[in-house]
């Protein structure tokens, strides 16, 4: 009879099962679950590794715990939520508002503009765009003086610091108003003399270009708030219909915004060609 071989073969070894397999610390299975996409509810299976370190193969198992919680921390960025109707809405809302607080501030630099150009009647705001060297610092000279007028073809400057005089004077000359200043030590007056012919012809030119100024600002911020509307487009946040209704709703109102310098216009030419 032929002798079995005890000797098991390298194959069969290679194969063979730990009788006394190295215990497990511990044991995670489960899957990370999150609503992705409508009412359907998609699950993504987390992929959980353990780590394996001993200083021979048949040490005990360790748990890694790290790449565990960078797998969960991966798959928690990695969803994607819808906004709601309430914040497209909250968001549609502020960049009207935003455009409208805009256009506010361009018709109110309008009309800053527009009384700086003088007429042939006294009013302290022809002075609002003087900026007085005072101390080695330009301020504007309603900062630091008092304007007033005394009657409707005279200014009065009166500084707060009479040191301030010169400084004041020479901004004056400067400027493009074509006043004299007559400097008596105490405080500043000036004569408003009658605008000449030409002279109205010149700051009618002036004042047609501040407003079409005017109304190129108003154009760049309906420009501004069309691209934040197609922006919220292109996220899914709104349809191709609701940014058309919203874009015809931004043309109304800059086109009363345009009416506005408009009147503010009229106002100053009106101003300006009266004799």
């Amino acid at each position: 009879m032929a002798t079995q071989s005890s000797t098991t073969s390298p194959f069969r070894a290679t194969f063979q099962s730990n009788s006394n397999p190295p215990k497990t610390l511990l044991s995670l299975p489960g899957s990370f679950c999150r609503v992705a996409h409508n009412a359907k509810s998609r699950c993504t299976s987390a992929s959980w590794r353990l780590s394996a370190s001993s200083s021979s193969y048949g040490g005990a198992t360790k748990l890694s715990a790290k790449p565990v919680v960078k797998q969960l921390l991966q798959k928690r960025r990695g969803v994607v939520r819808c906004a709601t109707m309430e914040e497209i809405e909250a968001e549609k809302s502020n960049i009207e508002k935003d455009a409208r607080a805009r256009m506010e501030k361009s018709i109110d630099t309008v009309k800053t503009n527009f009384n700086s150009i003088r007429t042939g009647r006294s009013n302290p705001a022809m002075l609002d765009k003087i900026e007085v060297e005072y101390y080695g610092t330009p301020v504007s000279l309603k900062t630091i003086a008092q304007i007033s007028t005394p009657d409707a073809s005279s200014l009065l400057v009166q500084p707060y610091d009479k040191s301030s005089l010169k400084s004041i004077e020479k901004a004056i000359v400067n400027s493009d108003l074509g006043l004299t200043p007559n400097n008596d030590g105490e405080v500043i007056r000036l004569s408003i003399p009658q605008l000449t012919s030409d002279r109205r012809k010149e700051m009618s030119k002036m004042v047609a270009k501040l407003t079409e100024e005017g109304k190129v600002a108003l154009r760049n911020i309906r420009r501004d708030a069309l691209k934040a509307y197609e922006k919220l487009e292109k996220e899914k946040k709104l349809s191709e219909d609701n940014v058309k209704d919203l874009s015809a709703d931004l043309q109304k109102l800059t086109d009363e915004y345009m009416k506005k310098i408009d009147t503010v216009f009229k106002q100053k030419e009106k101003e300006l060609l009266k004799v």
